[in-house]
């Protein structure tokens, strides 16, 4: 099991390496000059010369790009071109609101799913099975924002049960947080809850067919408890791995319903930090959420050999 560690944890760590240069190389080819746009059409050379060598832009790139990284691993993220406050700060006041609703969404989602996708697969081919997999099409199928501004007409405009005019803050208390969460949560985590509902349904169906099923329905289990004690748990694998993947997109592509519900995360910081040509903030966040991508996969692969023993004996 150490060997495992150390193999994953050195592919953390390649993986890391390359897409730093990845992000650093597709940023800084991009169109613009972010001290000319700061000042505008009408700035004189001269002035622009000198911002530029203010934020360091005039240094050659393979420099600015060590100088970036030596301050990912200090946790130094520089400082923004255009608001010229620490980057590290405003990423963290924004994971304050990004984290949360990812976890919300993905407890959400996981709890709707798992429970859908297990009586489905229990009762393949009949009435229940035809009606939640019809519900999980209706939700691969309905686009994420379309349903936000559903939500957002139903239960903040028509009912007034929620609100949708932006974040209240954690100051003002975790109920009040939670419930300003609420519907994006929501927005966000059905759409994914009907991908992992057919996930897990599927990943139950082949278990169902293995010979062990079979006999623990012949040592006497009902095929309820059969699929408690041992088919839930080896059809997890699958499950496992969409639910990793679930939560770097419900972290890192919450733009467009960050900005239906106003909610300063840290998708609409890359927005805004893209708009106005505000190249450390982009790369800083984007490398943070690939960050964030590579670790849950790493985490997800570590949760594989704890579930299926035979994974254990292999590493």
């Amino acid at each position: 099991m150490l060997h495992y560690l150390i193999k994953r944890l050195v592919s953390l760590l390649l993986s890391l390496i390359v897409a730093s240069a990845v992000i650093f190389a597709v940023i800084e080819i991009a169109p613009g000059d972010p001290a000319a746009y700061m000042l505008g059409t009408g700035a004189q050379e001269d002035t622009v010369a000198a911002l530029r060598n203010e934020l360091g832009l005039d240094q050659s790139k393979a420099s600015r790009y060590l100088s970036w990284v030596g301050g990912l691993v200090t946790g130094d993220f520089g400082t923004s071109y255009t608001y010229r406050t620490p980057v590290a700060e405003m990423v963290a006041e924004r994971l304050w609101v990004s984290l949360p609703l990812a976890i919300y969404a993905l407890v959400l989602s996981t709890v709707i799913a798992l429970p859908a996708g297990i009586y489905a697969a229990s009762r393949r081919g009949k009435m229940g099975d035809v009606a939640v997999m019809g519900a999980t099409q209706l939700g691969v199928a309905v686009p994420n924002f379309w349903f936000a501004m559903l939500l957002v007409l139903v239960f903040a405009i028509k009912l007034r049960w929620f609100a949708a005019d932006g974040f209240v803050g954690w100051d003002a208390g975790i109920w009040a947080g939670l419930r300003a969460l609420t519907l994006p949560a929501v927005a966000l985590a059905l759409p994914q809850a009907a991908i992992l509902a057919r996930v897990m349904r599927s990943a139950l169906l082949e278990v169902l067919r293995d010979d062990f099923m079979r006999t623990a329905r012949a040592k006497g289990l009902t095929q309820g408890q059969a699929i408690r004690r041992h088919g839930v748990r080896n059809a997890l694998i699958p499950v496992l791995t969409i639910i990793g993947l679930q939560f770097s997109f419900l972290l890192a592509g919450a733009i467009i319903i960050e900005q239906v519900f106003y909610l300063p995360g840290l998708g609409r910081l890359v927005f805004q930090a893209i708009s106005a040509r505000d190249l450390i903030v982009v790369e800083s966040v984007v490398m943070l959420l690939v960050f964030a991508v590579i670790l849950v996969n790493f985490l997800v692969d570590l949760a594989y050999a704890l579930v299926d023993p035979r994974l254990r004996r292999a590493v």
